[in-house]
């Protein structure tokens, strides 16, 4: 009788190893970062859910537009995405009635998740 599993689990060990070092090089933290905006970033939480928006690995200020039906993002290459695109905002993730330090719209965006959470820019 052979046994099988083992082989296949040593098998799958270096495939989940470079799957999970190729996120950690997506989500690398934004240039030119303010490290005093961390805490901030990392404080942010999913509407409904009470879920970690992600970090700020995950979370830039983009540019934004909004129209009578919401929000929409810019996508663009910062997420590691090849063709820059507008995306709609989900209207429950949406983060209204917070304190919002960087002076610009932020979402949190992951290609495999799509968007986290947005953070609308202050009323000026």
């Amino acid at each position: 009788m052979r046994m099988r599993g083992p082989v296949k689990i040593y098998r799958e060990i270096p495939v989940a190893v470079g799957l999970a070092l190729s996120q950690a090089a997506v989500a690398a933290p934004p240039d030119n970062r303010d490290p005093a905006l961390a805490p901030w970033f990392e404080s942010l939480k999913q509407p409904g859910t009470g879920a970690p928006c992600c970090s700020i690995a995950d979370c830039r200020t983009a540019e934004f537009r909004q129209d009578r039906d919401g929000y929409e993002v810019f996508i663009d290459g910062r997420w590691k995405m090849s063709v820059p695109f507008w995306l709609r905002v989900p209207p429950d993730r949406i983060i209204d009635g917070i304190d919002n330090p960087t002076g610009r719209g932020v979402v949190c965006f992951t290609p495999e998740a799509g968007i986290l959470c947005f953070v609308p820019p202050p009323e000026s």
